[in-house]
């Protein structure tokens, strides 16, 4: 497969990870970066190769795709920008501040030719994608997502940080959005929430609750699904999980049988878990795709909606602020 001339715009913490996957795959002819910075440009150019451009219209110049790893607040204008230019782009998550943002995205991706994606990058995570096989029409699922303090990203709530990636995964893994929701959020240390939790309700039954903190003393990433027939457990952190799957479940009949017997009924399996990098996956996931092999990474209408859940929480959670403020 030809290489794809790439690049990234922004090389924050999360921008430079761009950067070394984009120099280090096949799929990719790295380019170069740009960022506000130009020392931090430099420095990044300097380890990864490539070019450090004085300008974003340098550097879509030379390329065929873009990864825009700019501040939230940022990504329209520069996703329209390189769109404009013939770029390809994936813009990381979450894909902007407002669905209606989102939508002018997905107009000009159309309007340019061009595909658009977005870095909704658990989706990769090796757990999840050994996972996936054994998730069918959960009845229950669960999710945690904590993470220690950290002086970035503080222009969006945690929401938008952390939840957004178990937001995805629930839509993904279900094939469905969710007709009820609530929440409850409190910001700690910055000016937007937190730590939140959100209950997801489904027309088929299904029940969702994710929480998530970037205020934790511990870092976990977890993610639960309970199924008439199975439970699986997937640690996405440590990319490790096990499933429990009853083997005949016409003949589980709880209540009615020997609880020994039933439980000998049921299969442990630990996921056989491939080894690598999430971030990997999916930029060669996304660069194939614009060579015509495979699907690529999330589309622009799955960012948009798992945006437009994301929102939803948000409104669930100032109606309960409201009710808090006795209003």
């Amino acid at each position: 497969m030809e290489a794809v001339r790439a690049g990234v715009w922004g090389v924050g913490v999360w921008g430079e990870k761009h950067a070394r996957v984009y120099s280090s795959v096949p799929e990719a002819s790295f380019v170069g970066v740009y960022d506000q910075s130009p020392e931090r440009a430099k420095a990044v150019a300097a380890q990864y190769g490539g070019r450090a451009f004085e300008t974003p219209e340098a550097l879509l110049a030379e390329c065929e795709a873009v990864s825009v790893a700019t501040p939230t607040v940022a990504h329209r204008d520069a996703t329209e920008r390189a769109l404009a230019a013939g770029c390809h782009v994936l813009v990381e998550k979450p894909m902007a501040v407002t669905v209606a943002d989102c939508d002018a995205m997905i107009a000009a991706a159309a309007a340019a030719k061009r595909t658009l994606q977005v870095g909704q990058v658990e989706r990769f995570n090796p757990a999840l994608l050994a996972a996936k096989p054994f998730v069918k029409r959960p009845k229950f699922i669960e999710g945690h997502r904590m993470a220690a303090f950290q002086p970035r990203s503080l222009d969006i709530d945690v929401v938008g940080d952390l939840m957004i990636h178990d937001i995805d995964a629930v839509l993904y893994l279900t094939g469905r959005t969710p007709s009820q929701i609530s929440a409850v959020g409190v910001a700690v240390l910055s000016g937007n929430e937190d730590i939140a939790n959100a209950r997801l309700e489904f027309e088929d039954g299904c029940v969702a609750n994710l929480t998530a903190s970037r205020v934790s003393v511990e870092r976990l990433r977890r993610i639960r699904f309970f199924q008439q027939d199975a439970y699986v457990s997937v640690d996405l952190f440590d990319k490790s999980g096990e499933a429990f799957v009853i083997k005949d479940p016409g003949s589980f009949k709880p209540g009615q049988a020997d609880p020994f017997a039933l439980l000998a009924g049921i299969e442990r399996t630990k996921l056989d878990v491939p080894a690598g990098e999430p971030l990997t996956f999916e930029l060669q996931a996304f660069l194939r795709s614009l060579r015509g092999a495979g699907e690529g990474a999330a589309s622009a209408r799955a960012g948009r909606d798992a945006l437009f859940v994301a929102e939803e929480v948000r409104e669930a959670m100032r109606r309960r602020a409201l009710q808090w403020a006795g209003r």
